[in-house]
């Protein structure tokens, strides 16, 4: 769990942030890193501070259909990386709406977490100064990364990566040997495509270091 002071932090450089039009934070950072946990606490704190709309997405929502995934081998680092998110949707149904001359009217998720079906759209309508708090691996890939207004990279090495994720998914994938085959054959392999095209580190704004998930350490990215 993050330290208060931490998203204290975290928070008062989101809310510094001016915009004539929704803030769009990027929570972006490999598997198990804890992304889905900072970016929920940060969006607690966020609405503890201000009377401002907090929207928090999570971009496993914008996964395409498993069916369409045709451009690589579906257990492929490349498919991983390249093809299992609908980059196209969470620019035209999120992100732009939300942007310079956006119409504020945007889409939270097209499918299921796990891919398998189709969610109803529902479209709704951000307040002027609202705040997105959005979380996913890969959001600073060229296609979203100018789409942010504020990019935070949750950092752990590939090892704790490996370490964490065995453990998370070990329930879901029937035993721990499975998780960890499926994070060394595909989930890791396709980050490291990300690390090495992308060095997501060195765009962020914001890095966090989150090896010791009981002491987190906030610093400023673009070095």
């Amino acid at each position: 769990m993050p330290s208060i002071d931490l998203l204290s932090e975290l928070a008062a450089l989101v809310l510094a942030v001016e915009r004539p039009h929704p803030v769009r934070v990027a929570i972006d950072g490999p598997s198990a890193a804890g992304k889905t946990t900072l970016a929920d606490e940060l969006a607690d704190v966020l609405r503890s501070r201000t009377n401002r709309e907090v929207i928090r997405v999570g971009l496993d929502y914008f996964k395409k259909d498993p069916a369409l995934r045709t451009a690589y081998p579906i257990e492929s680092p490349e498919s991983y990386y390249f093809d299992s998110w609908d980059v196209e949707a969470i620019r035209s149904q999120l992100l732009l709406p939300l942007g310079p001359d956006g119409d504020r009217r945007y889409v939270a998720g097209t499918r299921s977490v796990n891919a398998q079906s189709a969610l109803e759209p529902i479209a709704e309508t951000a307040a002027a100064d609202a705040v997105l708090v959005a979380d996913g691996v890969f959001l600073q890939r060229p296609e979203l990364s100018q789409h942010w207004d504020l990019r935070v990279y949750v950092h752990v090495g590939f090892d704790v990566v490996l370490r964490r994720g065995t453990a998370r998914d070990q329930a879901w994938m029937d035993s721990a040997a499975a998780a960890e085959e499926r994070y060394r054959t595909r989930y890791i392999p396709g980050e490291r495509l990300y690390v090495d095209q992308v060095d997501p580190a060195s765009l962020a704004d914001l890095v966090v270091d989150n090896s010791d998930f009981a002491n987190p350490v906030l610093r400023q990215g673009r070095s």
